[in-house]
């Protein structure tokens, strides 16, 4: 499109979805155009606070609207698949968070509406976002971790009370802010997925979707690499304070989230006296990598009452550097990232490998397209 007018973009789901709006409002690049929400009551509270006058309690009619250049899902996980599509289709591009869908099917008609329309789709992953991931990511890029040797995520956080569609879900079904790290810090995808479940979780908690694990851990291959990742979920009947993590572990440094909450990382350099091989470290912002009006997002929070655990700006200060990365790619500045076939690479890890769970343990093979 015409890098001299701004991105229209409409926003669909105005719970998670709003701390996205001044992100916007305030990006050079973007006229927060349209907010979408069924009830209409609390559609018109968000769109009154913000000042936007295009609103929608159906999605079906905004997609007509020809205003419209991109939408951004933020609407509940079973409705991910259908609505990704049906924009694509629409001709808008999208993001849309996680996960991408929730079957292997819908990850496949997703990149073929999104390679049909043309469009750009962006799976808007937090955790690659993260000022936590930006510094490993730099280390790894600069040398200083050496070879990478193995990687690890975790994601465990206890769902308890949040809305309908959530009790009973497989932990995988919900893993892409552990598997993306592993995969986009080496920029390959996932050939393979082995998974085990663990405990049990309450008995009427298990019906809806037949899953009876408390957790599950699962190691991937990586194609064309010699790196195996393990990734770990929990989402109910597990004691553990929230955290997403990722370990990258090299062959000079290796860097260890915190355990808990308000420590600093460790990084671990080969070749010190032991006492000194660990070492609590600063991560820093990465707010300079912004235009200058939405640099402030990445050290502020939007609604601190959001049932999403707080991690300083929401996610680590990623929400500003998606939207940023997001209008980029719509204006041809630089590839989506993650685009379509790496969501659904990323996505499908999890799928599958709550299918091998299901399996006692079978190797699952991970479709490509």
């Amino acid at each position: 499109m015409a890098t001299d007018r701004k991105v229209r973009v409409a926003i669909v789901g105005l719970g998670f979805g709003a701390e996205f709006i001044p992100i916007y409002q305030a990006h050079p690049n973007a006229d927060m155009y349209a907010v979408c929400r069924r009830n209409k009551g609390e559609l018109d509270k968000t769109a009154d606070k913000y000042g936007i006058k295009a609103r929608y309690t159906s999605y079906e009619e905004l997609l007509k609207d020809p205003n419209v250049d991109a939408v951004h899902i933020n609407s509940p996980i079973p409705d991910h698949g259908p609505q990704t599509v049906a924009a694509l289709k629409a001709g808008k591009h999208v993001a849309c968070t996680v996960p991408m869908a929730t079957t292997v099917e819908e990850c496949k008609q997703i990149v073929e509406a999104q390679r049909k329309a043309g469009k750009v789709y962006m799976m808007m992953e937090t955790v690659v976002y993260s000022r936590e991931y930006l510094f490993v990511k730099e280390l790894y890029d600069k040398g200083e971790l050496g070879r990478l040797q193995f990687l690890r995520g975790s994601h465990q956080q206890d769902m308890d009370g949040w809305p309908d569609y959530w009790p009973g879900l497989p932990p995988m079904h919900y893993a892409t802010h552990c598997v993306s790290p592993c995969l986009a810090i080496l920029g390959k995808e996932a050939e393979s997925v082995v998974c085990h479940g663990s405990g049990r979780i309450r008995e009427e908690l298990i019906p809806k979707y037949g899953s009876p694990f408390a957790i599950e851990t699962a190691t991937f291959k990586i194609r064309d690499s010699d790196v195996c990742a393990e990734v770990t979920r929990s989402l109910f009947d597990t004691a553990r304070q929230y955290r997403e993590s990722f370990d990258a572990t090299g062959s000079k440094k290796s860097f260890e989230w915190q355990q808990v909450e308000n420590e600093e990382p460790i990084i671990h350099t080969r070749g010190l006296p032991e006492p000194k091989i660990p070492q609590r470290v600063k991560v820093p912002d990465y707010a300079q990598r912004l235009p200058e009006p939405i640099r402030k997002f990445t050290g502020t929070i939007q609604d601190a009452e959001h049932l999403s655990f707080i991690q300083g700006a929401g996610h680590g200060g990623s929400h500003p550097h998606l939207v940023h990365a997001w209008l980029s790619a719509i204006r041809g500045e630089r590839p989506a990232m993650p685009d379509a076939a790496t969501s659904a690479n990323w996505t499908m890890v999890g799928i599958c490998a709550h299918q091998s769970a299901m399996k006692g343990g079978e190797r699952v093979m991970i479709p490509r397209w």
